[in-house]
C-alpha cells in the first residue's frame, strides 16, 4: 500500500518520512484546499525527499476557492509549474474547471503539455464537476497521460465512508487505464477498512502514518 501524505510546507516531512510515507503531496495552505508552495520550501522538500528516495507531487494552485481560473491565473499556474519542474519535482498536482462544471480543456491541455516527463494527480476539482460529467471527466483524463484522480467522492463535508459506492463506480468504470486516489478524512483509525472496502494500492490523507 503506497501511502501519500499531504503536507503542509516543510516543517512535517522529516516526521512523516520516518513514519513510512511513500510519497509527500507538497502544497502550502491547506485551509483553503491547498495552494503553491514557495520557491524555498519547494527546492528545500525535493532536494530531501530525493535523498530519501521520497517522491514529491508539487501542488500547482494559485488560490484558494473555486477551481475555474482567469488567463492571468493560467500563466501563473504554468510559470510555477515548470519553476518546480526545473527544481526536479517527481509530480504536480492540479486541476482546472470551467464555469460550466466540466474540465477547462484548453487550460488542462496547456499545463499537462508543460508537465511532459512528469507524474500528474488531478486534484479534488474533480468533486466539483458535475456528476452527470465526471465518467467523461475520467476519460479525459486517461487519454491525456494524466495519471491518477485525487478524490473524495462526494462533497467534502460528508463522511468518505458515506462516499464508498460512489468511489467504487469510479474504481470500476476507471479499469487501470488511471489511478482512482481516494483522500479526504482517511486516517490511521479507517486506513485498514477503507482501503480493504476499495481494494486499492494508493491511498491519500494528512493523518495516515503514526
Amino acid at each position: 500500500m503506497l501511502k501519500e501524505v499531504c503536507v503542509e510546507n516543510f516543517t512535517k516531512v522529516p516526521e512523516v518520512i520516518a513514519k513510512g510515507a511513500d510519497r509527500i503531496e507538497l502544497c502550502d495552505n491547506l485551509a483553503a484546499g491547498g495552494t503553491t508552495v514557495s520557491h524555498g520550501v519547494a527546492e528545500v522538500t525535493i532536494n530531501y525527499c530525493r535523498s530519501n528516495d521520497v517522491q514529491v507531487m508539487t501542488m500547482i494552485r494559485p488560490r484558494g476557492g473555486d477551481f475555474v481560473y482567469g488567463k492571468e491565473e493560467i500563466e501563473i499556474m504554468k510559470r510555477d509549474l515548470v519553476h518546480v519542474k526545473n527544481l526536479g519535482t517527481d509530480g504536480v498536482v492540479l486541476g482546472c474547471l470551467d464555469a460550466d462544471g466540466c474540465i477547462d480543456e484548453q487550460a488542462m491541455s496547456g499545463l499537462l503539455d508543460l508537465a511532459k516527463g512528469l507524474e500528474v494527480t488531478f486534484h479534488m476539482a474533480f468533486d466539483e464537476i458535475r456528476p452527470e460529467n465526471q465518467f467523461k471527466a475520467i476519460d479525459w483524463l486517461a487519454e491525456h497521460g494524466v495519471e491518477r484522480i485525487l478524490t473524495h467522492g462526494g462533497p467534502l463535508a460528508t463522511k468518505i465512508e458515506q462516499n464508498l459506492v460512489r468511489l467504487k463506480e469510479y474504481i470500476a468504470y476507471a479499469n487501470d487505464k488511471i489511478i482512482i486516489l481516494p483522500g479526504g478524512g482517511i486516517t490511521t483509525k479507517n486506513l485498514t477498512s477503507i482501503t480493504s472496502a476499495l481494494n486499492i494500492r494508493e491511498v491519500h490523507g494528512t493523518r495516515i502514518v503514526d
